[in-house]
This record gives C-alpha cells, structure tokens and sequence, in this order.
C-alpha cells in the first residue's frame, strides 16, 4: 500500500494566468498538496498593510526556479515570488467560510499600480492548519521533469529490456490527488495538475512483450485515467484516493495483459491493432512506472524492477519486488494451484523468477498481471527517483544506487554552474542523463549479468553552484 497524506482541513489561494491583479478569495478545504514547512514573511503590527518584516532567508527555496514557498501565521501579511517578481497579500477577513486576501503589492509596485496587471506563471498557494499553526505550500502547476536514461545490453546476448519517458503525458484530475478537499468552484486553473510518465519494462523469453509494453501501456493508461475522470464528474465513485489509482493501473495493466494475449486489440500510433497474440505465451515482461507531478510520485509495480526515491539521505523503496517467495506471493502462487520450485533460485514451477508478469500466458493463473500501487506525496527533501530492471537492483542496493545518482547530479551541476535544463525543451536533462549513464556502467562493473536499464528523474527544481573557472 502507497504513503498517504493525511488531509486536513486548510484554505488555499488561487492565482491564476492572465488573471487581474485585485482580490482573492482563499477557498477553504483545500488540503497541502507538498510537506515544506519553511520561514516566511510576518506583518510586525495590527495589519499594517505596509509594514513587512522578513524574518529570515535561510527557509527560502526555488519551485521551478519561479516560485519561493515561505510561511507566515494566519491574518498575517504573506509574499511569494522572487525579488523582482514577487506578490505580497494580507489576510484581511472571512466571509461566508471564505478568507479573503487583498494583493498589497505586485514586486515593487503599489496595490494602486498593479490592478490590472497579470502573472507570469499560474501557482497556488496552500495553508494547512494543524496544531494552531498555518503552514503553506507553493507548487507550479506545470512542472518541468528532469529526467534521463539508459539501457545497455549488457553480458546477455539480446536486448530485452525497454524503457518509455512521456513527458507533458497527460493532465491528472486534481480529485485524483487531493480527493474530495477540492472544492465546486475553485478556479478553472486548478482542475487538472501535469503529470508525467516514466516506465521500465524487463522482458524475458525475447523482446516482444516489453517493447509493446513501452509502446502502448502508456496510452492505456491514459484510456483508464479518463474513465475514472468521467466516474468523479458523474460522482460515481466515492473510493479513496488509494483506491483509485489501484483501480486505475489494475484495469490499465489487465487490459494490456489481455492485448498481449491476443484476447483483445489496442490502440497504437492512433491505429486499432488486430486482435493477435504479441507474442509466444512464454514471452512476458515486468513493468514498473510512475506518474509523476508537482505534488505526488504514483509508482505502479509488476515483477521485479523497482522504484526506489531518494528522499534527505534516506532511499525508500516505492515499489516491492514480486519474487516466489515472498511469503505473501507463495501463498498466492499455491491458492491458485502453482508451484515455487527452487531451481537456481526459486521460480514459479521451476521457470519463472518473478511472481507476476504481463504475458506468460502459460504459466497463468500463478502468474498475474496486477500491479501493487503506492501514492506519494512529494517532499522539500526529495532529491531524485530512480526506476530500474534488476539488471542494477542485482549489483545494487537502493541506497548505494540513490547516493550515486545524487553524487552525479551534483558533479555535473558542480561542473555546468548549476544550469538545470540544457537539453531540448521536454527532452531528457543532461544531468539526469549523466546519472543514468553512471548507474548503467556501474552495474557492469560490479558484475551485472543481465540487461541494464536506468530512468533517473531529478526531483530538484534547480541546484545552484558556480562554474569551475
């Protein structure tokens, strides 16, 4: 089961693109959407709107390298944005459930030059009450991944892995992330947050099943997620968040199950394929993916690659591997009248090494498609998320893989002056890229016998340092 936030009740500001600059209304239920907790601007007396008193720099922090989240009390004054971007707004009352804001000041300008004049970027800005004290949030609604990857052959004698990156993938309805705090009415704006997909496919008995995998699972996610929209504008549906989303990728992950099969046709490249079998039924593939926007990592896992989030200095595993002997899957691999034979390791009637699997239509009821789903909420503290076959994860242990890939990103951000996107816009990061590139190479040297295949996604907005002379 995923790492769930829990919701309380907060009120949130909304501050839209091309919106006028005059009043907002803080609408209350809402919930925090990100777990930064850091210093911001408090009013030094009784709503002295011109009275602004910065209490300290060291809790500011880049969201996208636009935004700054800080924190004040409630009814207080509080500023986002940077030095010469920034908007300071007053808590000034509540009205009918709603806490009013009144903007002060748009950067340098007055509250009486700014009316009329719009932002540059859409963000909203969350408090939470807990505790008798106010914490808020600040997220972009477009988030920019930071992402690359690599796969290598490695000492096998062909290429069965197959990894996919679809950045801008799709628009997540807000209520998939946040449930029912979001609120009738809340601006358009806030409907939807972008997410983006990653995903590793380790195939085995050939290529077929993982390359169909990096092709098309994708879209049928898509398929499903659109379903589940219609279920929460119909309100159909009064399932958690949790429950949504193992609803989603299960549907997602059978379905494609089913294609493989030949039991059913999908849709690729806008064409309805022919209802045939990809592949021989001892071909199959794992697959782990993850959705991944500016509030919450979604991580779906079949089989034994893994997801694996660095977090402070702490890796946490978001995915757990379906071996034949994990004591759970065991038990499920005897209920269905399946066999775990050690054979060079325990496997699923002597054969299989991973305890489910799209494809391997032979071996099945033991074997089955079904992904274990975990939602979670992102962290200030989030350094980068690796996705990987276990060509790495066999020479590597999650924390020893995480502290490479955040030394690497370091180094070439030590080296390029901090300089976050160098690539093609909506293309892989060159830092990302070089630590999917290490990680890879390192798995080799360790001894990997297997295909290798690395997605890093840098988790970090922006790392600033000066360029080597």
């Amino acid at each position: 089961m995923g790492l769930i936030e829990e919701m309380t009740p907060a009120a949130s500001i909304s501050i839209s693109l091309a919106s006028p600059i005059s009043k907002i209304a803080l609408l209350t239920g809402a919930t925090s959407l990100l777990s930064d907790h850091v210093p911001m601007f408090l009013d030094g007396s009784n709503n002295d709107l011109n009275m602004i008193q910065e209490i300290g720099t060291d809790g500011l922090v880049n969201v996208n390298g636009d935004i700054i989240i800080q924190e004040n009390i409630p009814k207080e004054i509080m500023s986002i944005g940077h030095e010469s971007n920034s908007i300071t707004v007053a808590i000034t009352d509540i009205d009918d459930g709603q806490i009013v804001a009144e903007v002060i000041s748009l950067g340098k300008e007055t509250i009486e030059s700014a009316i009329g004049h719009t932002l540059t970027a859409s963000v909203v800005v969350v408090a939470d009450k807990t505790h008798s004290k106010t914490v808020r949030s600040v997220f972009e609604l477009e988030y920019v991944p930071l992402y690359g990857s690599h796969s290598v052959c490695g000492r096998r004698p062909e290429m069965e892995d197959a990894v996919a990156s679809v950045p801008a993938f799709m628009k997540i309805p807000l209520k998939m992330l946040v449930g029912d705090r979001v609120i009738n009415g809340i601006n358009s704006n806030l409907n939807d947050l972008t997410a983006h997909f990653f995903g590793v496919y380790d195939g085995h008995g050939g290529c077929q099943v993982a390359n169909y995998c990096r092709d098309r699972l994708h879209i049928a996610l898509e398929e499903e997620i659109k379903v589940m929209k219609q279920e929460l504008i119909k309100g159909t549906t009064n399932e958690t968040v949790q429950v949504q989303w193992e609803k989603t990728f299960i549907n997602c992950f059978k379905k494609v199950d089913d294609e493989v099969g030949g039991k059913t046709s999908g849709i690729i490249d806008g064409s309805n394929a022919i209802a045939e079998p990809v592949a021989l039924e001892t071909v199959g593939s794992t697959a782990v993916v993850a959705l991944i926007c500016a509030s919450h990592v979604v991580v779906a896992n079949c089989g034994d690659s893994r997801a694996v989030l660095y977090r402070g200095k702490e890796a946490i595993a978001l995915s757990s591997d379906h071996k034949p002997n994990r004591e759970d899957e065991y038990a499920r691999i005897e209920a269905a009248g399946g066999r775990v034979i050690e054979w060079n390791g325990p496997r699923v009637c002597g054969v299989l090494a991973m305890s489910r699997s799209i494809g391997d239509g032979y071996l099945k009821p033991s074997i089955i498609p079904d992904p274990e789903v975990t939602f979670t909420p992102r962290g200030r503290d989030d350094e980068c998320l690796i996705l990987a076959s276990d060509g790495l994860w066999d020479v590597m242990s999650n924390q020893e893989a995480c502290e490479v890939a955040k030394r690497r990103l370091l180094i070439w951000h030590k080296k390029n002056g901090g300089s976050a996107i160098e690539g093609e816009v909506g293309g892989p990061d060159l830092a990302a890229q070089a630590a999917a590139d290490y990680l890879t190479m390192l798995a080799l040297q360790k001894g990997s016998k297997d295909n290798v295949s690395v997605i890093v996604v840098d988790l970090k907005s922006q790392r600033k340092f000066k360029a080597k002379p």
